[in-house]
């Protein structure tokens, strides 16, 4: 983003998000292992890891297979290409299990990017990520979505239960990273 666009959008974001507790822009992200599934094949998803090779898009989302993140994860899949070309990584996590995981990994996520399984919701809460807003959806995470910086600090953080605008927002902020960061 260029500097005279970044108090806007953070006005904006503020705006939007003013209920929201997802860590702010400048945080250190907390790192993290997790089980996760790309293609429908299980490995071990490491923060630190995907932060040594550039930024990582790091998204949660509340419930694989339901409409809303079966359309963000759609969105994602069709810009994971865009994403690597700017040298981002791009990582979906949920309280769903490893095996729910597997599955929408290859199915909704079209073997494009990977899942993590957080059925303890160690790594959504320590992003404060949990859902907080809607009746009968406890246990979940919030639709919450961060770019890290390599050197682990939130670059972008944005929430939103509708899925439309994550995946725009996010490679805004990654370009303009790449941008700065050639």
């Amino acid at each position: 983003m260029k500097a005279s666009l970044i108090p806007l959008v953070a006005a904006g974001l503020l705006a939007s998000t003013a209920a929201r507790a997802e860590l702010k822009v400048g945080d250190h992200a907390p790192d993290f292992t997790a089980e996760a599934a790309v293609g429908g094949k299980e490995f071990t998803f490491s923060l630190a890891d995907a932060l040594n090779k550039g930024p990582v898009v790091l998204y949660f989302y509340p419930k694989s297979f339901t409409p809303g993140c079966t359309a963000e994860a759609h969105d994602f899949a069709e810009a994971a290409d865009t994403f690597a070309s700017a040298g981002a990584s791009l990582i979906g996590v949920s309280a769903d299990n490893i095996g729910t995981q597997k599955e929408f990994s290859a199915k909704e996520c079209r073997n494009k990017f990977p899942v993590a399984a957080d059925p303890d919701m160690k790594v959504i809460r320590a992003y404060d990520a949990v859902m907080v807003s809607l009746p009968g959806m406890t246990g979940v995470a919030d639709r919450t979505s961060y770019v890290i910086s390599p050197d682990g600090k939130v670059l972008y953080a944005y929430t939103a239960l509708s899925p439309d605008k994550h995946v725009e927002n996010t490679l805004a902020v990654v370009r303009e990273w790449r941008k700065a960061h050639p």
